[in-house]
């Protein structure tokens, strides 16, 4: 199981028969795969942290001929370590998340996508939820006003330090759409802006979602390998086989 979690099925049948002389056919890896009963990988330990983010499968269509289809998943990450994936089924993601201690507060790491802070919206935490926007995103979607570089600096030392309302008088009297954009980006995630630079000094916690973006990279090394295609009703065990592949737990 531990040999087609990191490379195609055929690939894995040839890996296997060069390392050990056993000939295990990709159909039979592949029938592996979809038998065996990968674990939850309940959490230990509080989680103090968790990041989300949304990846892309192709789809196998019925008919041939037809154009493939690309459909979404969604990844977290817990803690930095503890990777997870759930094919279009955002409310198991959620109840997992909800049968896991949470701590007191929670921070939950996003870009800007709406569907990932109504996912956050979700988790039942004890106490104080911190949903915070990552750094690398907003200083993207602040480079896409464009202009002035000088202006772009003190925009992006502003926000380092948190300071929406001034970023906004500074960005505001620009007349362009893109500024405009931008002004109506921080004011949906106002919120969720933080003092960058004081959590980070502080180690507070992370300030960006690196962790579950990494994680979606890494798992479409193997969902994305050159030509490949799947099943709507094989993902999701794909999923939980490259994730315990990525936790270590195979």
């Amino acid at each position: 199981v531990r040999a087609s979690a990191n490379v195609s099925y055929d690939n894995a049948a040839r890996d296997i028969e060069y390392y050990t002389g056993m000939k295990i056919s990709a159909k039979t890896q592949q029938r592996l795969v979809h038998r065996y009963n990968f674990t939850d990988n309940d959490c230990s330990k509080d989680i103090e942290e968790v990041s989300v983010d949304g990846g892309k499968v192709r789809l196998r269509t019925p008919k041939k001929g037809e154009p493939c289809l690309w459909k979404d998943y969604k990844a977290i990450c817990v803690n930095k370590s503890t990777r997870k994936a759930w094919f279009s089924e955002n409310e198991e993601l959620i109840n997992w998340v909800n049968e896991q201690p949470l701590s007191d507060p929670l921070n939950c790491l996003g870009d800007g996508h709406p569907g990932i802070w109504n996912i956050f919206k979700q988790f039942n935490c004890p106490g104080e939820k911190r949903e915070i926007l990552d750094w690398f995103h907003l200083v993207e979607n602040l480079h896409k006003v464009g202009g002035s570089l000088k202006r772009l600096k003190k925009a992006k030392s502003l926000l380092w330090s948190g300071n929406v309302d001034e970023t906004l008088n500074l960005i505001s009297p620009l007349t362009k759409k893109q500024a405009e954009n931008f002004c109506n980006y921080l004011e949906t995630h106002r919120e969720r802006i933080i003092n960058y630079k004081y959590y980070q000094e502080q180690s507070i916690c992370s300030i960006a979602s690196g962790a579950v973006e990494s994680t979606v990279k890494q798992i479409d090394r193997r969902l994305k390998i050159s030509g490949a295609q799947w099943k709507p009703e094989n993902v999701p065990q794909v999923l939980k086989h490259r994730c315990a592949y990525l936790n270590n737990n195979l």
